[in-house]
């Protein structure tokens, strides 16, 4: 199993590789400056396309899905870590009746305290309508709702999404990054098979790495058990096909997907020519291997015919 402490760790990694890819202007975001420190490291050029393709990317279905659902629909984050899209929809006027952020409570309680500090980040949650209740680790506005929980436990998962006031009956997406594949599989499918058991229609996000039966795959495995970081998951990413069919085979109706290669390929074209002028890239090979080895998947459960199956990234 994975040390939880080296898996949370992961998590100021990626944070602080977000920070470092916004400074230089790969995506704009006001909001990650204040849930991450600046890190002292600097980062490859493939490290931070990489990051922006994953950002535009989930950003575009999750967007594709409150506007099919008119925002009358739920967000549930598994692992959000320091994700800052509460804040940067909201800013831009999209909106879901209720946003959910669910990780570990070391995790939370640091995201508690950030936004304690940031006046702006608070502002945004707090509503004059409903006062915020702030805890160490948990907080719970209006629309935005911070708990923790360890995803391994579906029966505390259950009660924590329960103190949430989550509508069953509304359209719900679930968003995973690089977290499935830290849980063993059993446990996976028992979550997953929990939300089509327990959502009426629902939607499910995942960005996780594929293609990790060959040899790249192989060193990424071991560079990470290095970090304490094993992977108990990753028998679902050995091919795009076993990342859908783990969907397909807890009750989501049906499931698609791309490797971040062709996903690269589909963003807009001007801004992937603007972006690829901000750092210069001494050879393209290891970013082609990273995208390769990447991929989002999208399983969708839609029994009242909403259109789930019609969200993609064309």
């Amino acid at each position: 199993m994975a040390s939880d402490d080296a898996v949370r760790a992961t998590n100021d990694d990626a944070a602080q590789c977000k920070r470092f890819a916004v400074e230089k202007g790969y995506w704009q975001d006001p909001f990650i400056t204040l849930l991450t420190q600046r890190s002292q490291n600097k980062h490859a050029p493939e490290i931070s396309r990489g990051y922006y393709a994953r950002v535009m990317a989930m950003r575009t279905l999750l967007q594709k899905f409150i506007k099919m659902t008119d925002g009358n629909c739920q967000v549930v984050n598994l692992g959000a870590g320091f994700d800052t899209t509460y804040w940067l929809f909201k800013s831009n006027g999209i909106k879901a009746k209720s946003f959910v952020e669910m990780d570990f409570p070391t995790v939370t309680s640091k995201k508690c305290f950030f936004i304690r500090k940031g006046e702006a980040l608070l502002n945004a949650i707090a509503s004059d309508e409903e006062d915020i209740q702030i805890s160490k680790s948990e907080i719970h506005g209006q629309d935005y709702h911070l708990v923790s929980a360890n995803l391994r436990d579906i029966k505390e998962v259950e009660r924590k999404l329960h103190d949430c006031h989550l509508d069953k009956s509304l359209p719900t997406v679930f968003i995973a990054e690089c977290v499935l594949v830290y849980i063993d599989s059993d446990k996976t499918k028992v979550l997953l098979n929990w939300i089509t058991e327990n959502f009426t229609s629902a939607l499910f996000l995942n960005y996780e790495q594929v293609n990790m039966q060959d040899k790249f795959g192989e060193v990424m495995i071991e560079n990470l058990k290095q970090r304490d970081c094993s992977l108990p998951g990753v028998s679902a990413c050995a091919s795009l096909q076993a990342q859908k069919i783990r969907f397909t085979d807890t009750g989501w109706e049906a499931a698609d997907g791309m490797e971040m290669t062709n996903i690269y390929k589909s963003l807009p074209h001007a801004d992937v020519h603007r972006v690829e002028k901000l750092e210069f890239m001494d050879e393209r090979e290891l970013l082609d291997q990273l995208f390769s080895h990447y991929c989002i998947v999208w399983a969708w459960k839609d029994p009242n015919n909403i259109g789930l199956g019609s969200i993609d990234l064309t």
